[in-house]
């Protein structure tokens, strides 16, 4: 447990890595980093956003900004859509919403 570790333990990094060991024991695959999709331009965070809206979330302001409440909105469709739920907005999610 993250939490448990991170009481015995301050460093971020070292929960981390003990969280991420633990998984790898259990025969979780290893992490493969890659190279993360291209960022969305601001009009298309924007489209994102109205998107977003429609469907019920709160996204803030919409102003073609990254904010907060986007990313949340943007996991909990990630999640929704079986993507992986990074929060980072894609040009696959925006056309798949």
């Amino acid at each position: 447990n993250f939490r448990v570790l991170f009481e015995w333990n301050k460093s971020f990094v070292y929960v981390t890595t003990a969280a991420y060991f633990g998984t790898r024991l259990t025969g979780a695959p290893a992490f493969a980093a890659g190279t993360p999709s291209p960022a969305l331009s601001g009009a298309q965070v924007k489209a994102l956003q109205q998107k977003l809206a429609a469907r019920g979330y709160d996204v803030g302001k919409i102003d073609g900004i990254l904010g907060e409440k986007t990313r949340e909105a943007v996991q909990s469709e990630q999640e929704r859509l079986d993507l992986p739920a990074d929060a980072w907005p894609t040009a696959e999610l925006l056309g798949r919403i």
